[in-house]
């Protein structure tokens, strides 16, 4: 089965195919899609997974990193700019 492994790096998102046979898992794409990236957690369509979940045929794994700036740090920056 083909899967798709996207990784986002910054303002740039990689995208790599794998094929792998059926009954495989995220922790198998994500190994066979080769990224030297760490990441807080791994999801299909962006709902976050395990390793263990087995994907489907045309899955898309998603490498999902921490936010960049924290959500409540931000709010309050845009409040002082009002």
């Amino acid at each position: 089965m083909q899967v798709e492994v996207a990784n986002a790096t910054g303002t740039e998102i990689e995208v790599r195919a794998v094929e792998l046979p059926p009954g495989a898992t995220v922790g198998d794409a994500v190994d066979a899609a080769g990224f030297d990236a760490t990441w807080e957690a791994l999801g299909v369509f962006g709902e976050v997974v395990d390793r263990e979940h087995v994907l489907k045929d045309r899955d898309r794994v998603d490498l999902l990193r921490p936010p960049l700036v924290d959500p409540m740090e931000a709010r309050r920056q845009r409040a002082r700019t009002l």
